[in-house]
């Protein structure tokens, strides 16, 4: 799923998980009952490390996966490609376009209705998240092909592993089982 908070995202991802009988991973539902109200800093890119680990073993037993993390750069959406196809699974993004009054009304109506479930966001948090937020284009909507990796990187793996800290499927040591 790409998008900006409320987008429409998560409503999405559970038609999608639904209809396809697939695992649904969204951090917000994990980061409000491990970590309060505040994203504390660092911990959601280790959270969803740990998701997507969970991710691809899910794709390796043949089940599909619907990861609701909003990837708003375009190196974490082709690095997602990248694991799926590792794990020889093909992959869609789906974005979510939403216009900035549009995703005021749905905070403010999310914030009146649900704010035990969400995150407090402020007018000035969502317009600094539009500036970083690299909108998808049809092209790489549309691809097939992964970009090669970063520079400073042999690999999307060797990328990952930076940028979501965790160990990926396979990198167990001999006789233990994943956490």
């Amino acid at each position: 799923m790409v998008g900006l908070p409320a987008a429409g995202k998560t409503s999405r991802a559970r038609e999608i998980a639904a209809q396809r009988g697939a695992l649904r991973l969204t951090p917000d539902e994990w980061m409000l009952p491990l970590f309060g109200q505040e994203q504390p800093e660092g911990r959601r890119n280790v959270l969803e490390g740990r998701l997507i680990w969970t991710a691809l073993a899910t794709l390796r037993l043949g089940v599909d996966v619907v990861l609701d993390f909003g990837v708003w750069a375009r190196e974490e959406r082709t690095a997602l490609r990248a694991l799926a196809a590792s794990a020889g699974a093909t992959s869609e993004l789906v974005y979510l376009p939403v216009t900035a009054q549009e995703q005021r009304r749905r905070v403010r109506d999310r914030a009146r209705t649900d704010a035990a479930t969400t995150f407090a966001m402020t007018d000035a948090d969502l317009d600094g998240w539009r500036l970083l937020f690299q909108e998808p284009d049809a092209a790489e909507l549309a691809a097939t092909d992964l970009d090669p990796p970063p520079a400073g990187h042999d690999s999307w793996l060797s990328w990952v592993a930076r940028w979501w800290p965790t160990a990926l499927p396979g990198d167990e040591p001999a006789g233990s089982d994943p956490p």
